[in-house]
């Protein structure tokens, strides 16, 4: 299968399931109402494992983040023309699955009137906002997991299937450890994408998607990347 269309298939269930997570914890007449952080970072770890590995079952490269595209980027591992292409079918994933949370949700979401907690289902946002301590607790935890991915898999530009299980205790153990301080996005499309579906989507009572801080949850990932590359090939050479 197109390597491409894999990256948009792997990142819409990445998302489905992951903001399902969120959904399932945060809504109204959800069975799954206020299960806590532990339902919500291993419910994102296993959405990882199940996307990264059909991605790569599918052909693909497993990388569903463009944070990761970007560090395969740095290390000459991946064209700036395929980067491109993943990072748009990233995207377009992680708008899709966004809509398709709210799909299957879309009664809880009618019955639940706190905007705010609507959309903490799609898009991440600080416990205190400092925009300046915000970035640089996400950069930490961006650096971490890209820094560990890439002592993952040091050979090539995909993820392998025994990867998946790796990389999603990764996600679980950052969700657990760093995840408090501003929801550990770590993937700018995982932000990006459901905060544009928010945005669009006609949510009853809904507020505003916060853009003044979406800027946040895609450059840190992007600058922890870079961070671990440097850091990566520095140890290596």
């Amino acid at each position: 299968m197109n390597p491409v269309l894999t990256e948009f298939i792997g990142t819409a269930l990445l998302i489905l399931l992951g903001c399902g997570v969120n959904a399932n914890n945060t809504l109204h007449h959800s069975h799954g109402k206020n299960s806590g952080w532990l339902l919500i970072s291993f419910g994102w770890g296993l959405a990882v494992f199940v996307a990264v590995y059909v991605s790569v079952s599918l052909g693909g490269a497993g990388h569903l983040n463009p944070a990761v595209s970007f560090a395969m980027l740095l290390m000459n591992k991946l064209s700036p023309a395929l980067c491109s292409q993943y990072v748009v079918a990233q995207l377009g994933g992680a708008f899709t699955g966004a809509v398709l949370v709210w799909l299957s949700y879309r009664d809880q979401f009618n019955q639940h009137p706190h905007a705010e907690e609507q959309l903490g289902v799609f898009a991440t946002g600080p416990g205190i906002r400092n925009d300046r301590q915000n970035l640089i607790s996400e950069t930490l935890a961006s650096f971490a997991f890209l820094f560990a991915i890439l002592c993952i898999q040091p050979a090539t530009a995909s993820m392998g299937s025994l990867d998946a299980l790796t990389v999603a205790l990764l996600v679980m153990a950052i969700g657990m450890c760093l995840g408090g301080t501003t929801g550990y996005p770590l993937n700018p499309a995982r932000d990006l994408g459901p905060r544009l579906a928010h945005f669009l989507l006609p949510l009853k009572g809904k507020g505003k998607s916060n853009w003044d801080y979406a800027w946040l949850p895609v450059a840190a990932p992007l600058l922890g990347a870079a961070l671990a590359v440097l850091l990566y090939q520095t140890l290596v050479k």
